[in-house]
Parts: structure tokens; C-alpha cells; sequence
């Protein structure tokens, strides 16, 4: 497992039991991610997502984790065969997580007025709770804190917990552990979403199913 380090933002590798204690991050993809090749270039510093890589590991270093995880920079999407590994091990990467950061690109708080009405709404509408990858990364990890556009904290999955069972039809209980719902309630779940692949419908679901597969893109509905 690939990991940064969150107070140089320098990736290290780790396998088995020696991979530390880790915070990771839930995110939509924007414009200009920073890839792990544009950051070992050290030519990143001017994207778009590199502020995102910043406060992900600022976030992590003030609640005291010194290393941290995201998608877009700790997986060499070069290498199918660690695209693979990675995507078959993403479940057990966000519940092994010691947090889950979850930053929310389209809602904007506001620190006198922490949970009011506006607040609210934006958070329901957020395109976050519409995409697949999204359904795991909420279930899995124990721990999960949602931040704003400015990366304020809005609040945990534990207080939120109302809410989010509301905004995802997922009950209280099965929030707390999704051990315990069928296959059906799972479908369910996952069919108020959607992909950028349409093959990743599948694939972001074998770590709940509890399913090791190598994904082949380009097989369409049938994944």
C-alpha cells in the first residue's frame, strides 16, 4: 500500500503488517487531479488538486496521523496490474482506515450557523452521495467526518446518522454494519447511483459482496 506521508506529502510504501495507522480520503474527482507521476515529478504544485493533496495531509497531521491516503496520487493507474489489486483491495483500505475524511467540493458551511437550513440542503444535494465509489466508502470505514469546500468540518457519519440513513435509504443499523443486509438491500442502495465506467458499477461493489475479480474495462454491462 501506497501511502503520504503527511508531513512531507512524499509517498512510501508499505505491505502487511507493517503498513501504519492511516487517515484516507472520500472524494469526487475534479479537474487537474494530481497523479502519482505528477507528483513524484514534482510538477504539481500549479494543478488544481494539488491544494486538495495539501489539505487532506494537513487535515490527517492535526488530528495526529502522519500518513494518509487518495486515490488519484497513491495508485499508479499506469500499471493494470496494481489498477487491480487496487480495486479489489479498496474496501479493506477504507475500513482498515484508522478515518475517513469525506470533503464535499459542492457544499459550503458557515461556522456561526454550523447546521441551518441552507447548510442542510446543500449537504443532501451534494453530487458525493449520487456516485458509486461513494456507497463503500461510507460503509466501510468506521470513522467518518464530512468537511466542506474549505474543508470545515460539517460533522461525523455517527452525528450525522439521521440524515445520511435519509439521503441514501440506508437504514441506521446498516450504517453501523452492513454485515447484517441482504443482497437486495444492497442493490437497492447502490441503484441510486452512477459511474463515469459503466463497468465500475460492478467493480465498486465486489468489496461489499465480498468478491475478488479482475476488472476488464471495456466489458460494459456485462462486468
Amino acid at each position: 500500500m501506497r501511502l503520504l506521508n503527511t508531513s512531507t506529502l512524499a509517498l512510501h510504501e508499505f505491505f502487511g503488517n507493517a503498513i501504519p495507522h492511516y487517515a484516507i480520503l472520500s472524494h469526487r474527482w475534479g479537474t487537474e487531479e494530481v497523479s502519482l507521476q505528477d507528483l513524484r515529478d514534482g510538477k504539481c504544485s500549479g494543478m488544481k488538486g494539488f491544494s486538495k493533496i495539501e489539505k487532506l495531509c494537513e487535515r490527517a497531521a492535526a488530528d495526529g496521523w502522519h500518513y494518509a491516503w487518495m486515490d488519484s496520487c497513491c495508485i499508479d493507474k499506469t500499471s493494470s496490474a496494481e489498477l487491480s489489486e487496487a480495486i479489489n483491495s479498496m474496501f479493506q483500505w477504507y475500513k482498515q482506515s484508522t478515518v475517513c475524511y469525506v470533503y464535499l467540493s459542492d457544499v459550503a458551511s458557515d461556522p456561526n450557523f454550523p447546521w441551518s437550513g441552507p447548510i442542510q440542503a446543500s449537504f443532501r444535494k451534494s453530487s458525493w452521495w449520487g456516485r458509486g465509489w461513494t456507497l463503500q466508502e461510507l460503509i466501510a470505514p468506521e470513522r467518518v467526518i464530512f468537511h466542506d469546500k474549505k474543508w470545515m468540518e460539517i460533522g461525523t457519519k455517527t452525528s450525522l446518522e439521521t440524515v445520511i440513513s435519509a439521503i441514501t435509504g440506508i437504514s441506521r443499523p446498516h450504517l453501523r454494519d452492513h454485515t447484517t443486509a441482504s443482497v437486495a438491500q444492497i442493490m437497492s442502495w447502490a441503484s441510486r447511483r452512477e459511474t463515469t465506467r459503466v463497468e465500475d458499477i460492478a467493480y465498486s461493489l465486489m468489496g461489499l459482496f465480498h468478491v475478488n475479480m479482475p476488472p476488464l474495462y471495456g466489458e460494459g454491462t456485462r462486468a
